[in-house]
């Protein structure tokens, strides 16, 4: 029996994929779950594993293609089996490698038929001068030597602009939906991190505050259900799982990798995961499980030196926790002033899911967690 290898999609509005390259060949003996092509989306590149077991065939699309989600990209066959037949489907669109890029680059715009005097297009080559953005001034429209020393001097007007790449464009999209959508509101709190502290101490070094704040979050959204759902059309969905996402920085952006029920791993299989994931995303080889299926987001910036910030909802969830450094402090302590470790902890929820005595429970039952090391 044929099983089809289609182009995938994640749970986002995605409508192709870009094929990268295959890992493996035509006529390669492939096993269930292994790598055979490397795919990249406005979000992620990615593997997509074998369905089945078999040989792979039929490969219907190549590198550099473009081809649209839920397309056959090439078959597991029984050996000695032949792909079913090619359907008559529109041919996926062809996208230039980056080596042919120089040979469709569209060319220059043409400097015009504006007349240049002998001395005006020396300098221009002299000063590095664009002739073709210069009105001249002499007779007849002639661009002369001082126009171009002119132009020279004038400071530049057109404005720099940086492309944005997938990754970067998407944040940005995704952003601007969470924040035009979802009423944010925004609750506050110091927490003493000692405890926090002194249990990554005894745990060793393998284990970071993220780990132990993921398993502290995931211990206590259970018992606040609306902070793990999210808003559809009028009514609120409770998430059966929880599903921690982590927001990790990538080369120009940031994505939500997602540690899923994580209230039922241990401290060291929370860490094992968070160091995957980080890796993968780091190095561009996040799996669209990877990113999909979140129902609350982490996001610590202390490692940066930040002392407080306020998250931005992901889409599809109702909450996130922005994390602050941690950072020695005077606080009353016992009724004298005091130094301690201190730490802030920003909860972004929306108020359509969850209101703001919900909210400010879960903050402190988390804040006294923290405080108290249960872990």
């Amino acid at each position: 029996m044929a099983f089809s290898v289609v182009m995938p999609a994640l749970e986002l509005a995605q409508e192709t994929g870009k094929i990268l390259s295959w890992i493996k060949n035509e006529g390669d003996s492939i096993t269930k779950g292994e790598p055979l092509v490397e795919v990249e989306t406005d979000k992620i590149t990615f593997e997509v594993e074998a369905p089945a077991d078999g040989v792979l065939a039929g490969v219907r699309s190549h590198a550099g293609e473009d081809v649209p989600v839920g397309r056959t990209i090439a078959w597991i066959v029984a050996p000695g089996e032949k792909p079913p037949a090619e359907t008559d489907t529109p041919t996926a669109r062809r996208v230039a490698p980056v080596s042919e890029a120089p040979t469709l680059a569209p060319p220059s715009p043409a400097r015009g038929t504006a007349k240049v005097s002998p001395k005006a297009k020396r300098l221009a080559k002299e000063l590095g001068v664009d002739l073709s953005k210069i009105r001249g001034t002499g007779p007849d429209g002639t661009i002369t030597g001082e126009d171009v020393e002119a132009a020279a001097k004038a400071p530049a007007r057109e404005p720099a602009i940086t492309p944005l790449s997938a990754v970067a464009r998407l944040m940005a999209e995704r952003t601007t939906e969470s924040w035009k959508s979802a009423p944010h509101f925004f609750l506050v709190r110091e927490v003493d991190a000692g405890a926090l502290t002194a249990a990554r101490e005894r745990l060793g070094r393998e284990i970071t505050h993220t780990d132990l704040l993921i398993a502290l979050v995931a211990r206590a959204l259970p018992k606040y259900p609306k902070l793990n759902a999210h808003w559809v059309g009028q009514s609120i969905e409770l998430h059966p799982a929880v599903n921690i996402g982590l927001a990790v920085a990538v080369n120009d952006g940031v994505v939500a990798a997602v540690i899923p029920n994580a209230g039922s791993l241990s401290l060291a299989e929370i860490a094992a995961a968070r160091r995957e994931l980080a890796e993968r995303a780091r190095s561009g080889k996040l799996r669209p499980q990877d990113v999909t299926g979140g129902t609350f987001t982490i996001s610590n910036l202390g490692m940066y030196g930040v002392d407080a910030f306020s998250a931005i909802i992901t889409p599809m969830q109702a909450a996130i926790l922005a994390v602050g450094r941690i950072k020695d402090r005077v606080v009353p302590v016992d009724g004298q002033p005091g130094i301690r470790p201190m730490m802030t902890l920003t909860l972004s929820s929306d108020h359509r899911v969850v209101d703001g005595a919900q909210a400010a429970l879960f903050l402190n039952d988390l804040a006294l967690a923290i405080e108290e090391g249960a872990l």
